[in-house]
């Protein structure tokens, strides 16, 4: 009887440790279950939205940009030599309640076969770029193809066949090419057959509404029977969202594809919006502002944005980052970008970075079954 009880406590003994082994193997803890262990059914009535920046070096980074081949030049600061990594280190919690954990392989296991698709301007690309680092760090080993073929940039998993994709659109409405030039369409869209047959759409538009001068990419406005050269940027882009919308509305079986607008992320062009007198912008900034509000004057597209979904038929979910945005003047490249010291970006955002808690909060979403 001892030796029939050795032989099992050894047997036991090494299925627990190959157990383990094919735990660390197949995914990694750190990166796939990330935040609180909330249950669903707590996360129904949640408000996400309104909170501030933690510092919590337990769970952050989720992932490490050196180990995901899909971030790109521009976003991958460490790369690109930046000293600093406290900004890594931060996770958003809510005010009345927490994130619930966000694990990757169950989001592979809850959108098996599913196919989900950003269409939107390269903060949207930022985004998309998180989740699917997110998404390679829990499965680290699964096969998957990553390409592009401009403007269609794709990333899928065949072993749970899922496909992640972003769709390049920064206006979401027509731009056409004239003999007067380039019109953009308010209340046009022609392509949006690119954007049927997705189980999950994020969309994203603002930051491309809001340039001027040489950086503007259009040369006249057009809505009904009228041509402009210029009118108020932010009416036209109130304009375009109301004919995304509608497009929405009358294109998107609820039932079937779940809509979610990816919405406002904030710049740190002017430090004395933050009450900085050392600094002109987002560079040299290496921690978030405290508290959960921001002294600085608030992003109009917001607001449009609001109205315009408020009024829909079948409003998308609006994932309101511009809070949680504002008050990390210290996530953006800056200066640690593609483009060199030369280049200062403070609008885009650092991968691994403030990105990822987008796409916790998109799992969030998900996990309320709006």
């Amino acid at each position: 009887m001892a030796a029939w009880l050795r032989f099992l406590g050894y047997h036991c003994l090494a299925a627990i440790s190959f157990s383990l082994v094919i735990v660390l193997v197949h995914g990694d803890v750190h990166s796939s279950t990330v935040g609180h262990d909330v249950k669903k059914n707590q996360v129904k009535d949640c408000d996400f939205f309104h909170g501030s920046w933690v510092f919590d070096n337990s769970i952050n980074p989720l992932y490490y940009s050196s180990s995901c081949p899909f971030i790109g030049g521009g976003f991958d600061c460490q790369k690109n030599g930046r000293p600093d990594q406290n900004y890594l280190k931060y996770r958003w919690q809510p005010n009345e309640c927490d994130l619930p954990r966000f694990s990757g392989i169950d989001f592979l296991e809850e959108h098996r076969n599913k196919k989900i698709l950003f269409v939107g301007d390269s903060l949207s690309s930022n985004m998309w770029r998180s989740l699917i680092c997110m998404l390679h760090s829990a499965v680290p080993y699964s096969n998957y193809t990553f390409g592009s073929q401009d403007p269609l940039s794709t990333f899928s998993l065949p072993d749970y066949g899922v496909s992640v994709d972003w769709l390049k659109n920064g206006f979401l409405v027509d731009m056409a090419y004239e003999k007067i030039g380039k019109v953009l369409k308010l209340d046009s869209i022609s392509t949006g057959n690119l954007w049927l047959g997705a189980d999950i759409l994020i969309f994203n538009s603002y930051h491309w509404w809001t340039h001027s001068g040489r950086l503007q990419t259009w040369n006249y406005f057009q809505f009904g029977n009228k041509t402009v050269k210029e009118m108020d940027h932010m009416e036209a882009y109130k304009i375009a969202m109301t004919t995304w919308a509608n497009w929405v509305d009358s294109n998107i079986d609820p039932s079937k594809t779940r809509v979610f607008f990816q919405g406002v992320a904030a710049v740190h062009l002017h430090a004395e919006e933050w009450n900085d007198p050392n600094h002109k912008d987002c560079r040299e900034q290496t921690e978030p502002l405290k508290g959960s509000t921001y002294p600085g004057p608030g992003v109009p597209g917001e607001a449009i944005l609001k109205s315009v979904i408020s009024k829909m038929t079948e409003p998308a979910y609006l994932l309101d980052i511009t809070l949680l945005t504002q008050l990390r003047k210290d996530g953006h490249p800056s200066i640690y970008a593609e483009g060199g010291p030369i280049f200062i970006d403070c609008s885009h955002w650092c991968l691994a970075g403030v990105p990822d808690t987008w796409n916790q909060l998109l799992y969030a979403a998900l996990l309320q079954k709006f």
